[in-house]
């Protein structure tokens, strides 16, 4: 879709719907790569990502908002996660995949912008889809440690981070997935009422963020631009003109 550009208060601020206006993309064919690339053609330093997730504890109520500090990658391999490729190799670090810059700035206004909890701290799975998990896999996750589990943070969170832009998600919470054993697996129905009734609150909770996320230095600025391990005679001549689209200053 195409990405939405305003001034609020004087910050230039972007907003792109990951899955379309309409949410006719679902997860494995939203365009990441090209959505985070034009985000940093535009010169954007800071991502605060909305996402519903599916709760894997018990604490985690539908409505609740979670901070997540971890992932888990359950994606199945079809979804393009990098930018380093043909012929340009490169690696990022990406053992912790959030900034907790931005979830600090979150968790500040979250008591006067949100009227439900914030979790944070949590681990977030993201699975393939586009059907929700069986119950045994729910299970399993609880298993692992997960906390919550959605279908987009990757390969978004990774791209993010090899475009060198500080990236949050906020997730918000509609269902219990299907590890409750006593309970029918969810439905459409019950996630469709409670992404309702968040997106006013994601709204609101944007709203306050923005000001303070304008001031934020970038951490991941300038850590991926030069770390190209490949040699240079073995360089991909369109590997490298791609690249130049995310660092124009790129030899």
């Amino acid at each position: 879709d195409s990405i939405v550009v305003g001034n609020l208060d004087g910050i230039l601020v972007a907003f792109l719907a990951r899955h379309g206006r309409g949410h006719f993309l679902n997860p494995s064919e939203i365009p990441v790569q090209a959505n985070i690339a034009a985000l940093k053609s535009l010169g954007v330093e800071h991502i605060l990502s909305f996402s519903a997730v599916g709760s894997l504890r018990e604490e985690i109520a539908p409505e609740h908002f979670v901070l997540p500090s971890q992932i888990i990658d359950r994606t199945k391999g079809i979804r393009p996660s990098t930018f380093f490729e043909g012929g340009a190799v490169a690696h990022a670090m990406f053992g912790d995949p959030f900034s907790t810059s931005i979830a600090s700035v979150v968790e500040k206004h979250a008591p006067a912008s949100l009227d439900v909890p914030l979790h944070k701290d949590k681990t977030l799975v993201c699975m393939e889809g586009p059907a929700f998990s069986t119950r045994a896999e729910s299970i399993m996750y609880r298993s692992w440690g997960a906390d919550i589990i959605n279908m987009s943070v990757l390969p978004e969170a990774k791209l993010a981070r090899e475009a060198e832009i500080n990236y949050q998600m906020v997730c918000m919470s509609t269902d219990y997935d299907s590890w409750r054993e006593e309970e029918e697996s969810v439905t459409v129905e019950e996630i469709l009422g409670y992404l309702k009734s968040n997106a006013e609150r994601a709204r609101k909770l944007a709203r306050a963020c923005i000001p303070d996320l304008a001031g934020l230095e970038n951490p991941v600025k300038g850590t991926m631009q030069h770390g190209i391990i490949t040699a240079p005679d073995k360089r991909g001549k369109q590997a490298m003109e791609n690249l130049r689209f995310l660092f124009p200053e790129l030899a």
